[in-house]
């Protein structure tokens, strides 16, 4: 048990340590300087050329959140601001 704590922590120290995001299922923020962003256009016309319906862009805990609809459905993502990848995204009719 105490191996397996010491390893966690380890692993948790390492990740802070080179900068990379350790979050949970709720947390997309990510650490991009505001130069390497895409603009709000960039990232509604990512989205328009796969099929979204764009409602709303916002910036939400340093990534973009987007209300969209898609194939009939109504759709909240959350995208990387420097690829416009989507991060998480939820469903709801």
């Amino acid at each position: 048990m105490r191996k397996a704590l010491m390893t966690s922590a380890l692993v948790l120290a390492t990740a802070t340590a080179a900068g990379l995001a350790v979050a949970s299922d709720d947390d997309v923020r990510v650490n991009v300087p505001k130069e390497q962003w895409l603009s709000i256009a960039q990232i509604a016309e990512k989205l328009t050329a796969q099929g979204y319906d764009i409602r709303e862009i916002e910036i939400d805990d340093g990534a973009y959140e987007v209300s969209a609809t898609k194939d009939g459905k109504r759709v909240k993502a959350y995208l990387h601001p420097a690829t416009g990848e989507i991060l998480r995204q939820k469903t709801r009719n």
